[in-house]
């Protein structure tokens, strides 16, 4: 009995294999530092939390859909948070403000975590309690 043994063909270009989910690796990361730019805000920059996001998306808007839909989400998310936590800030004359500011606070910052962990494994992560500004 002859085995024979699949030689590959020298004139045939190697395949790289796509991803499971269709996104490549760098557009998953590009979309995972979108959403973590917003934790900017929560290390004393101001406004980075908006203006990061911003960047990305205007960068990579016209080559990484993906990056591009995520740097958005995170963009709107951002500045909702930024107004929910304005609307804490006038709450405090009222005492509400004292609770509703450190959830809001609290809520944001673990949002983007879940955000950016979705965006790396490829998921299309869209935040509750959003306005859409940007679309």
């Amino acid at each position: 009995m002859d085995q024979q043994t699949s030689q590959p063909d020298p004139n045939q270009t190697p395949q790289t294999p796509a991803p499971p989910n269709g996104i490549p690796p760098a557009e998953k990361q590009w979309a995972m530092f979108a959403h973590l730019s917003g934790l900017l805000g929560y290390v004393g920059i101001p406004l980075a939390n908006i203006i990061a996001p911003l960047i990305m998306w205007q960068m990579k808007k016209d080559e990484m859909p993906f990056g591009s839909s995520q740097a958005i989400e995170a963009l709107n998310f951002q500045i909702s948070i930024a107004i929910y936590l304005v609307v804490s800030g006038f709450l405090m004359f009222i005492l509400i403000g004292f609770l509703l500011f450190p959830a809001v606070y609290l809520v944001g910052f673990i949002f983007t975590i879940i955000a950016a962990l979705k965006a790396n494994d490829g998921v299309a992560y869209r935040y509750p309690l959003t306005i859409r500004f940007i679309k």
